[in-house]
């Protein structure tokens, strides 16, 4: 399955989950009405000789009641589902908190947890995301999450069961597992998914509340007791349909999951190995933590048990997924030992080659979105391991992170670069503008794709900014840009990934819900990207126009070339907005169109897939960066 279509399907599950919901619900409503009338049977005639049938006292009872009792429950799963929601719009960062988690810093990190963080960062640059934060659990078991909205708030969790009983190859294979769910937009439906279930417990919460005060009221006690009772009864009913709605959302989804992982990494015996010390582990994947129950569906193996066995389990059982991984495994689960804990920073590279440009062309540019594969993470790993440690460590600092994207942006012109350090002399935090300059010379030669790649690797260190620090480094950002009066290609795609990455972070998650199947009715958005794209990746107009066609016409659409004399940013942000609301399915032709467009010469310059990264990130489709460890 490739990206569009995972895409696509996740969409189609949020409104399959909305309807079994709406099922749920419908079925609690019922519930409830049923369980007032045998209520209204007790209290009216008393717990002796209730002399009326439930149909004649259903009969008895007005209308009113019935629209009152329904809208009440109604409400009641709304507004504990609404605030369910709310207190996770903080993305995933909300439920690594919630279940103990701790951030890793990399300046900090030693021994298992900075090779975590090595596998972390080489999986984010060969899958074209911004490198996650990760979270380390305080739980002896082996397991692991992704949770947020996008990729912009995502987050992996990984318990320290998992560093002490894994080696790297094992670990790989649980992070790939991990980074398919981001990719395939799994991560957005299971925290929806928390939410809609907190609504249908929730009544149930309310019987239990009842029980534990009303039935020591001396006047009403065994009444209200009995309503409670009822409550709780109707509410676990709803969880019961709950729990089947959680393990029809999850299942398949692991299953997609391993064989992702499996993909990417071309190692089943990784991930395998994993399941099979899962198996032989002490603590199996379980997960003490109170919290952890309303999280199950998220993490890599069963994180509790579950009655009734597998009608209600969250993933399929660990041998059927063992074995769809490797049909020839004897059946024996691994007793894991406690692995050789790397400290370094680079690892040794295999034996797969890199893919290089010259195989790239346009229909591999579009399949490549959120399909990271061998070539590519063996690529992303060589490129960390050849990057100099000191701007590796400015990367992964939140200080000197923001004078590394500071220097990115300093002009070659020497009157507009001093405007700009003394700029950030005024308006910086204390020290920064010293540093910005101490990092130039070595920023200076990097290509377009090497800074990306820094760029991605920074995003951890400046998620842990404050709220007032972010707000001034972005401002600083928007007036280095614009010193010159004007934005060029690689300018704006800097800006567009730290808006995505970081907005989610301080101000919440974006969520679209792009629904427009057909790409021709935004057809002048489309020719004005396609314009952009021909004017700054030729010289010649002719070949300008050239490209421009042979990209419409693969698109069936007419349109006229018009040429940018300079680089029209705002206008570009417009029509990519407007693009944004294409549904998955939609957007494939459109970055290859692009890419026909960028390659109409042959190849593809830094500035055409610096240029390709930024539109594609725009529209929620990462595109793996294109980075060379032999001349980049």
């Amino acid at each position: 399955m490739n990206f569009y279509q995972a895409q696509d399907n996740a969409r189609r599950k949020t409104g399959q989950l909305v309807l079994l919901f709406f099922a749920a619900v419908v079925t609690l409503v019922i519930l409830t009405n049923i369980l007032v009338v045998f209520i209204y049977m007790f209290t009216a005639q008393g717990s002796v000789g209730m002399t009326r049938g439930f149909s004649e006292t259903l009969a008895t009872l007005p209308a009113e009641n019935w629209i009152l009792i329904s809208t009440g429950v109604i409400g009641i799963i709304a507004l504990a589902s609404g605030f369910k929601f709310l207190s996770l719009r903080g993305g995933g960062r909300t439920i690594a908190e919630a279940l103990g988690g701790q951030l890793l810093n990399p300046q900090t990190a030693t021994g298992s947890q900075q090779r975590l963080l090595n596998v972390v960062e080489e999986m984010a640059i060969a899958s074209g995301i911004s490198v996650p934060p990760v979270y380390l659990i305080p739980e002896p078991s082996i397991n692991a999450f992704a949770a947020g909205f996008s990729p912009d708030d995502a987050v992996i969790g990984i318990n320290q069961g998992t560093l002490d009983l894994l080696n790297r190859e094992e670990l790989q294979g649980v992070v790939a597992h991990e980074f398919s769910h981001i990719l395939n937009g799994d991560t957005r439906i299971n925290l929806r998914l928390i939410a809609i279930l907190h609504g249908i417990l929730f009544i149930g919460m309310i019987g239990y509340g009842i029980m534990r005060t009303g039935g020591f009221s001396r006047r009403n006690g065994l009444p209200v007791a009995a309503m409670g009772l009822g409550l709780l009864v109707v509410g676990y009913g709803g969880t019961f349909f709950g729990n089947l709605i959680k393990a029809a959302v999850s299942r398949q989804r692991e299953f997609l999951a391993d064989a992702s992982a499996v993909q990417f990494t071309r190692n089943p015996d990784g991930i395998a190995n994993a399941l099979k010390k899962i198996g032989g582990a002490t603590y199996g994947s379980f997960i003490e933590n109170s919290e952890a129950e309303q999280a199950s569906h998220m993490f890599f193996g069963a994180a509790a048990k579950k009655f009734a066995g597998s009608m209600f389990a969250t993933h399929p059982p660990l041998d059927a997924r063992i074995s769809a991984i490797n049909p020839n495994w004897d059946g024996q689960y691994e007793i894991p030992d406690m692995p050789v804990n790397s400290t370094s920073r680079q690892t040794a590279t295999s034996s797969v080659g890199i893919a290089g440009f010259a195989q790239m062309t346009p229909d591999s540019i579009a399949e490549s979105v959120g399909r990271p594969d061998t070539d590519s993470l063996e690529e992303a790993r060589q490129v960390i391991a050849s990057t100099p440690d000191m701007l590796l460590d400015a990367a992964h600092d939140s200080f000197d992170a923001r004078a590394l994207i500071y220097a990115m942006l300093i002009s070659t012109e020497r009157d507009i670069a001093a405007a700009q350090i003394q700029h950030l002399a005024q308006h910086a935090d204390a020290g920064v503008a010293k540093q910005t300059g101490s990092l130039l010379e070595a920023v200076a030669n990097l290509s377009a794709e090497r800074k990306l790649m820094l760029l991605e690797i920074s995003i951890p260190a400046l998620k842990a900014l404050s709220k007032p620090q972010y707000k001034r480094f972005m401002n600083n950002t928007a007036s280095l840009i614009t010193a010159d009066k004007q934005v060029d290609v690689l300018e704006w795609v800097l800006h567009r990934v730290l808006i995505k990455d970081l907005y989610g972070h301080f101000e919440g998650p974006q969520q679209y819900h792009g629904r427009v199947k057909n790409l021709r009715k935004y057809t002048a958005d489309v020719v004005t990207v396609l314009s952009i794209i021909a004017s700054h990746g030729h010289t010649e107009v002719a070949d300008q126009i050239a490209s421009f066609e042979s990209a419409c016409a693969t698109l069936n659409i007419d349109g006229v070339f018009e040429k940018q004399a300079h680089f029209n940013f705002e206008r570009l942000n417009e029509s990519l907005g407007r693009l944004r609301k294409l549904t998955p399915l939609a957007k494939p032709e459109l970055i290859k169109a692009c890419a026909i467009s960028a390659e109409f010469d042959g190849e593809i310059s830094d500035t055409e897939y610096a240029l390709l990264q930024g539109i594609s990130v725009t529209l929620d489709c990462p595109l793996p960066a294109r980075l060379d460890p032999q001349t980049r």
